[in-house]
């Protein structure tokens, strides 16, 4: 796990970076379930619909499992 060394991640264990693969494992910092989005400690925004916008403008499009296992 790649964490972060940003004096905004305070608590312990820090978050997982923007560029981690675990990266959706950030603390919520702010939670909109109305509109269907959640900001995370590392500046990611995670949507309901599992799609991201990541803080350099990069956006990862949804990636739910298509099958059930």
């Amino acid at each position: 796990m790649t964490v972060r060394s940003s004096p905004d991640c305070t608590h312990q264990p820090p978050c997982p970076t923007p560029d981690a693969l675990d990266r959706e494992a950030a603390r919520i910092v702010a939670n909109h379930p109305e509109q269907g989005w959640s900001l995370l400690c590392n500046g990611i925004v995670v949507f309901e619909d599992t799609g991201e916008l990541l803080p350099d403008g990069r956006v990862i499009a949804p990636h739910r499992p298509t099958t059930a296992a």
